[in-house]
């Protein structure tokens, strides 16, 4: 599914999701209980999201058990791409090079990093010949 403005997941919404994509489809309870572990929801506060997931197609709901389980209508790839796309034109004009120069310049980065980062740059390079 093709993320849109009207469809993008909100912060309480991709909370959800993250749960799902890791432990797959999962009934209200449990993603309750899990959100709760960092802070306090209410059972009806996750259960009304997860209803409003369902209707912007986020999720999917399976009734046929007396428990309802939701799975995930949407990959945790593609939403990453779409909110950082996203991100990127609102926050910085559309340059995804002033987004990676204002991250390196907030910390240092490990020779590792370093070194991930010329291979990614070489990679493109050679994509472009």
């Amino acid at each position: 599914m093709n993320l849109n403005r009207k469809n993008m997941p909100t912060e309480s919404e991709l909370e959800i999701l993250q749960i799902i994509w890791q432990h797959g489809p999962s009934s209200v309870r449990f993603v309750n209980n899990l959100l709760n572990e960092q802070r306090e929801v209410g059972y009806t506060t996750t259960l009304k999201i997860m209803q409003i997931m369902t209707e912007k197609g986020l999720v999917s709901r399976d009734t046929s058990s007396r428990t309802h389980v939701y799975d995930a209508e949407v990959l945790e790839q593609d939403t990453q791409h779409n909110l950082l796309n996203s991100f990127i034109k609102k926050t910085y004009r559309g340059s995804a090079m002033k987004l990676v120069m204002q991250a390196l310049g907030q910390q240092k980065a490990s020779a590792d990093d370093i070194e991930k980062l010329k291979a990614i740059i070489e990679d493109i390079e050679n994509q472009n010949k």
